[in-house]
């Protein structure tokens, strides 16, 4: 349990900087801060996913708690406005906020006046619970609950102009056909909330600015123990409501109960864990790569498979993805779904990363038929980068892949600002072969398993790992080449990427003190720096707009996902401290609480960026605590 007491929750700076997030199992959520306040764009308590698992919309925004009291109202929302202006201030009356069994509940006090809430979500549907209880008060209490509403993509902004269709009815209302608020003692308003202010959305350079639809409240008069409760869905029968939320609210806390039995957890910080890939996994199954604006990308799924479908004990679920996603292979190459629902095919190790997913799956289930199953894909896959594919991805007489094309960055260090790569890392990338290598020897073994030939495929990988010694193994001793045969020659940039070569399964290709001497200067309490700060291209701090964000991703910024290869490569050195995840345990409960962010800033004190709920990081925290074990 994750819980902030007074001096956090009545620092709106403080408050409104740690996030909660709850999600459907569809790419839907609810999402805010501590606080209440509403920092992004992406805040709300219905976010519905129109197309699983993307294609999200935002809806019901806020449900802010008023306390009538006699001539009294107390607010207990915060919002901020343009100019900076922040009215109401209702976290200065929060006692504490608390993350239970995946659960958020906030507890207000004001002059012996004692209120909770708590939010949840239905799992495989789009519908929201939220309860407010009275715990204690000394006089008569009238709670209201005023409904901020609009309906729009996550990634855009709406304002004023005309009013929205809203069709009302004793117990709340129809927000232009497309969503269902219900709950008790509703009345019907409409106003324009103008000029509201998303301070997350401004630090990032983006707009900061858009009013939402005030379309009524929902009351109730309440005596000590009493709820009111109120639910909001979306889907195609907005006729048929969900469980109650109290309903809701339960049924989560005892799904978070039998995920975390169901994974193994040995502490409080697997359970969290455990719940957080819970919230990852969607409908498809899949991936969802992070919440808030990410939706399924095979990199992601692939890199995050075994921490969160093996870790998890999710073997069923984890079969028929790895099914799924075979069937998306064309030209041996997996497709690499856009968040805007197109199919892309630009990426050189989500494939690779797909391979050592079948092996990891096949290794630790046992599960030999789906390795028969998925065979001829996986020799397909081998076959067409022996031949050569897109985007210049080809074996070479070495034995090993290269890759690259004008324009595109093709590894996971792939951000691009004006269309031009940051870290295009064109010619033969060291995780890349790292993973061809191991690759091949999934596809031997599983041939052998079907009673095939394997000796071609040991044959290949014979010889790729002779020539990534070679080549890879930098003569000075200090670990191993980025990249070889290069547009410019042989990279000798200090990245993480060669902790790939030890922490893959098997014998390490390479001596692991080595590498871990190399890397020494990446290393961080929360994962591993994408570039040493020793670089004369190194930034240590991942701000500002689209494009200084995009310029730092992997030129410095420290990335939380590569703590597991780095545990194995301690585990593999023979040395491991006892608090070598200290670091990001303490994490878990600081920013996207319950989960582990995507990134955080290269400089100390490494403040966390990027997507605060991000499914790699969460499995290679999960699969790196188990390795330690």
């Amino acid at each position: 349990m994750v819980r902030w007491a007074r001096q956090t929750c009545g620092s709106l700076d403080e408050a409104a900087g740690r996030e909660w997030m709850v999600a459907d199992g569809l790419g839907g959520s609810a999402m805010g801060t501590v606080a209440g306040l509403r920092t992004r764009r992406y805040h709300g308590l219905l976010v519905t996913a129109t197309e699983p698992p993307i294609g999200r919309r935002l809806g019901l925004a806020a449900l802010d708690p008023v306390l009538v009291v006699g001539d009294r109202r107390i607010r207990l929302a915060t919002h901020e406005w343009s100019g900076g202006t922040v009215d109401p201030h209702g976290h200065i009356h929060l006692d504490w906020f608390e993350l239970d069994g995946g659960v958020p509940r906030w507890r207000w006090s004001n002059g012996g006046i004692v209120v909770e809430a708590e939010v949840a979500m239905t799992r495989g549907r789009c519908a929201v619970g939220v309860r407010h209880r009275l715990v204690a008060a000394p006089v008569p209490v009238r709670l209201e609950l005023h409904a901020l509403c609009t309906w729009r993509d996550v990634h855009g902004e709406r304002f004023a102009g005309g009013d929205p269709d809203v069709e009302t009815s004793a117990d709340g209302f129809v927000f232009e056909g497309s969503y269902r608020v219900r709950g008790p003692g509703y009345q019907p308003q409409g106003a324009w909330y103008r000029n509201v202010h998303y301070r997350a959305e401004a630090e990032r350079g983006l707009n900061a600015i858009e009013d939402l639809w005030f379309a009524g409240h929902f009351a109730a008069d309440l005596a000590p123990g009493d709820t009111v409760d109120v639910e909001a869905w979306a889907g195609a029968d907005l006729h048929d409501p969900p469980p109650g939320a109290g309903a809701i609210i339960a049924a989560a806390r005892q799904r978070a109960v039998l995920v975390a039995e169901r994974a193994g957890a040995q502490d409080d910080i697997d359970a969290t864990l455990a719940v957080a890939a819970d919230h990852l996994v969607v409908a498809g199954p899949t991936i969802v790569a992070g919440y808030p604006w990410f939706g399924d990308w095979s990199r992601d799924t692939m890199t995050s498979y075994e921490g969160t479908i093996l870790e998890t004990g999710r073997h069923d679920e984890g079969r028929e993805l790895l099914v799924r996603a075979a069937a998306s292979v064309s030209e041996g190459m997996l497709a690499n779904t856009a968040d805007a629902g197109g199919t892309e095919f630009n990426t050189v190790d989500g494939t690779l990363w797909f391979l050592h997913a079948v092996g990891r799956h096949v290794e630790r289930t046992g599960d030999a038929d789906l390795g028969v199953e998925l065979l001829p894909t996986l020799q397909s896959i081998v076959d067409h980068h022996v031949s050569g594919t897109r985007f210049g991805i080809r074996v070479d007489d070495d034995g090993l892949v290269t890759q690259g094309a004008d324009g595109w960055a093709l590894t996971w260090m792939d951000a691009r600002v004006d269309g031009q790569p940051i870290t295009p890392r064109r010619g033969k990338p060291v995780e890349v072969n790292a993973l061809w290598i191991r690759g091949l020897f999934v596809v031997a073994a599983l041939t052998t398993r079907a009673g095939g030939d394997p000796s071609k495929l040991l044959a290949m990988e014979a010889a790729a790992r002779r020539s990534f010694v070679a080549r890879f193994v930098r003569a000075d001793g200090h670990g191993l080449y980025d990249v070889v045969d290069s547009t410019d020659g042989d990279d000798g940039s200090v990245r993480p990427n060669q902790l790939l070569a030890v922490s893959l399964p098997g014998n390490p290709l390479v001596d692991a003190g080595s590498v871990l001497a190399a890397v020494e200067p990446l290393v961080t309490s929360i994962g591993m720096r994408s570039l040493s700060p020793r670089d004369p291209r190194y930034i240590g701090r991942h701000r500002g707009g689209p494009s200084e964000g995009d310029a730092a991703y992997h030129q410095g910024t420290v990335w939380p996902w590569l703590i597991g290869p780095y545990v194995d490569t301690v585990l593999a050195a023979g040395a491991a401290p006892p608090e070598l995840l200290s670091g990001l345990d303490a994490h878990v409960n600081e920013w996207g609480l319950g989960s582990v962010s995507e990134t955080a800033d290269g400089d100390a004190p490494h403040a966390a960026t990027g997507c605060p709920f991000q499914a790699w990081s969460v499995a290679e925290l999960l699969r790196a605590r188990r390795r330690l074990r």
